[in-house]
Formats: C-alpha cells, structure tokens, sequence
C-alpha cells in the first residue's frame, strides 16, 4: 500500500509502497516507482523519473525548467538513480535541448539547498553538502565529495572519488582521485582517506601516489608528464584513467 495524504495533489501514478506527505505537488508526467518517499511541501515537475527508494525532502523543487535563457520549452527529462537522498529546499532542474536531460545517479546524497542546473551528469554515490551550486553541463564522476558552499563553473568535470574542499569556487575541472582546496585552488593530494573507504588495495594506491608525484610534484608541463603514463608500460589502470582525465576536457585543469 501507498501512503498518499490527501492535503497532497498528485497528477501522476503512484506505485505500492510510496509516501507522499502533506502538500507535496506532484505533475502528471512524473514517474515515481516503488518506495518513493515525498516530503511535505516537495514540488516534482517535468518529465521526471525517480528510481526505487529514492526520497525527496521537504520543500525540495525537482524537475522544473532549465534556468536557461536559450531554454525554449522544448521537452526534456530528469533522471535520478535508486536509493538517492535530496535533501530539504534543494532544487535540480531538467535538461535542454543541448543534452535532453539531467542525471543523478544511484546511492548519491544531495544536502539541502544543493542546486543542480540543467544537462549535469552526477554519478553513483555522490555526496554534496549543504548550498552547493553546479552551473549547467556539470560532470560529477562515480564516489566524488564536495563540499559544502561550493559553486560550480559551467561545463567543469569533477573526477571520480575526487573530494572538493568546502567554501570554495571551483572555475576549473578537478583530477579524479584528489584532493583539492585553497586560495587559489590547487590539488593538495590524493584523497587518500577516500580511496581508503572506498577499498583501494594498497598496490592500487602506490600506483596512484607514483602518478600523483609525477604529475603534480615533479617539474615539467603536466600535459607531457601525462602523456608519458598513457605512453609508457608499467602504469596501472588507475593512472592511466588519472593521465587521460588531464589530457581531455575543454576548461583546463585545477593544478595544472
């Protein structure tokens, strides 16, 4: 059974074992599936699909148009993964018609007043702390943390199991793997505490740590010294994954 109260107003299906609580305002092209919990006050819009178990605090705003002055009406979507936690008053837009959608992926934890603008692409088991602000086109990978306070740059990528310092602003993309904070931002080290958690074995961590001091500590351009690791035998898939990250991407490199 669903639990719907009926101060609520909801358009759209709702599935066994949803909760939606009072004066939650859900549209009709909404998907929700089994175990959805809506809090009071939530507003869902659009064309969003919400995934198993996902839940949805009070007064969050999902779903609604891009904040995009090239933002025509077209029809667009929202994604967001199994399991994943939007907190209180946070608000994620849909897509444009430069991608079509936004995606949350599975397992993340959205904090309150977090806001994700249209076409970002978040992965599994993202944590973002409270009033962190990504700009469109934003690219957040797998295990990536940041935190709280932190406003986004259009179209930066934030690498997989990276972690991102509170308060500050990030106007560059963030080496997957790292650690990066300060004034001016620069990469202070692995995320070694992360990796940790996240159960890299040691041979893994000594080839990300022989990578980290060639890149970054070594003298040279980093565009060669990562040329060299996609180049060279006897680099793991870890580096090479950390080398071909800071080869590619369109707004240069914190770091580099």
């Amino acid at each position: 059974m669903s639990r719907v109260d009926p101060r609520a107003a909801v358009s759209c299906p709702v599935p066994d074992g949803c909760t939606v609580e009072p004066f939650a305002v859900i549209g009709p092209e909404v998907v929700l599936s089994p175990g959805v919990i809506v809090g009071a006050h939530a507003c869902i819009a659009g064309r969003t699909t919400l995934g198993r178990d996902v839940r949805i605090g009070p007064c969050a705003v999902i779903g609604t148009d891009p904040q995009d002055l090239k933002y025509a009406g077209e029809d667009t979507a929202l994604e967001i993964g199994d399991r994943t936690v939007v907190r209180e008053f946070a608000n994620i837009n849909r897509g444009t018609a430069a991608t079509g959608k936004t995606v949350v992926g599975s397992d993340c934890l959205i904090m309150a007043y977090v806001h994700i603008a249209h076409d970002c692409r978040i992965g599994h088991r993202v944590i973002m702390a409270n009033s962190v602000n990504l700009a469109g086109h934003v690219e957040v990978g797998d295990f990536a943390t940041i935190g709280g306070l932190v406003p986004v740059h259009q179209f930066v990528r934030i690498g997989a199991y990276s972690m991102v310092g509170g308060g500050f602003r990030l106007p560059m993309d963030v080496p997957p793997f790292c650690l990066v904070g300060g004034h001016p931002m620069k990469v202070s080290s692995l995320n070694l505490i992360g990796l940790k958690r996240n159960g890299f074995t040691p041979e893994r961590l000594d080839d990300l740590d022989r990578a980290f001091r060639l890149l970054f500590r070594d003298p040279g351009p980093v565009s060669t010294k990562a040329a060299r690791i996609t180049e060279e035998p006897g680099w793991g898939d870890d580096a090479r994954a950390l080398a071909g990250f800071l080869l590619s991407g369109s707004r240069g490199v914190i770091g580099s």
